[in-house]
């Protein structure tokens, strides 16, 4: 194999499949990188055996062939040369070496055998559709803050994908909660979408999404079977096994009897919280929200920080109402809602509370409440 690339291409190329492999691994050849020049392009390939990451890039092919090589390496490698550079690849001969050339820069890498590197099965998988970008980057977006790190209930370290219905219209809907907050989104159903398996894509397929959508702004093609996702960018694709489990019934834990409204600024509400919070301690993080007739009283108390508190106006017109959060979760959700009013609905200060923009209720949020 012999190529000839620009540095700026090859470096986003393995940017992206890079962050795919392990920083340890127990077998050799999931630390590498499998490269693939022909026809005039070079393809680029990593996995950690549950996700895989695909890229092509344009490249002058002066000799076909294939080799992998250390990911984490190569890329330093290439990021640390001169932007503009030409990038030389030569794998030749049988001494199981990658050279790399650059300007008056030499570099020669260790080499495993390409035949040893494991690809994930392709194959057409049973349902497809194709779905707008910005709906892929708002599903991620407003959930994945909710996704749950406790390895224990490892049925909720995803986002759970499903077509549902909203108001008697279809929809594409993602769900992630933590146990103690739920994050529910929807989008409307694309077509070929109905009856497509409800998945759980895995935390770090997530994330591994979410960089490649910055670089696009074209409809991805989605494909789905029961044990895996695929979804494919045109000049690249990831694939990913799915979380095998049962996802929670989450329509159980959103309230539909709570009755006190309160409607508040977006932005001077996160501002006053985020303040306030300053006091409150770094285990707890809490918040109380004391609310009465048009006036919200955000308050913290911590016994090595002292108190602190803020007084907002508000749409409130209920009975009084104390009830406390964790501050944390509170800006996390504040974050999501784009619109400049939010909207919470409660019931009292042990039942859970919904939070949602006033104005798009596309998005809904729910929260537990903490004892303060």
């Amino acid at each position: 194999m012999k190529i000839t690339i620009e540095r700026a291409a090859l470096l986003r190329a393995l940017g992206h499949v890079q962050s795919v492999v392990e920083r340890r691994n127990t077998i050799p050849i999931l630390s590498n990188v499998l490269l693939r020049a022909e026809s005039g392009r070079l393809s680029l390939s990593a996995t950690d055996m549950d996700l895989e990451v695909v890229e092509v890039v344009p490249a002058q092919v002066a000799r076909e062939g294939k080799t992998t090589a250390p990911a984490h390496t190569l890329y330093d490698i290439v990021r640390k040369l001169k932007d503009g550079a030409q990038v030389e690849l030569d794998a030749s001969g049988d001494r199981g070496a990658l050279t790399l050339r650059s300007g008056r820069s030499t570099f020669t890498l260790a080499c495993l055998p390409a035949e040893d590197y494991p690809v994930m099965s392709g194959g057409p998988l049973a349902h497809e559709f194709l779905l707008a970008a910005n709906d892929l980057k708002g599903l991620i977006d407003r959930t994945r803050f909710a996704i749950s790190t406790e390895e224990t209930r490892y049925y909720l370290n995803g986002i759970y994908l499903h077509a549902a219905q909203s108001a008697e219209v279809d929809v594409l809907r993602a769900v992630a909660t933590d146990g103690h907050r739920l994050a529910r989104v929807d989008v409307p159903l694309p077509e070929g979408a109905k009856g497509m398996p409800g998945v759980i894509v895995p935390r770090k397929t997530v994330q591994e999404l979410r960089k490649l959508l910055d670089e696009t702004d074209q409809a991805v093609r989605i494909e789905l079977s029961e044990t895996k996702i695929r979804f494919d960018f045109g000049d690249g694709v990831l694939t990913s096994k799915l979380i095998d489990g049962t996802f929670p019934d989450y329509d159980r834990v959103i309230p539909a009897g709570n009755d006190k409204i309160l409607d508040v600024a977006t932005k001077l509400f996160a501002e006053a919280v985020d303040r306030v919070s300053t006091i409150s301690t770094e285990k707890s993080r809490a918040v109380k929200l004391a609310l009465d007739q048009g006036s919200l009283v955000l308050s913290a108390t911590s016994p090595e920080n002292g108190t602190a508190s803020e007084e907002i106006e508000v749409g409130y017109q209920h009975s009084p109402i104390e009830i406390g959060f964790n501050s944390r979760y509170l800006l996390d959700i504040a974050q999501q809602i784009e619109g400049e009013d939010a909207q919470f609905v409660m019931a009292d200060a042990a039942s859970p509370t919904i939070l949602r923009d006033a104005r798009d209720h596309s998005a809904l949020y729910v929260l537990m409440p903490m004892r303060v």
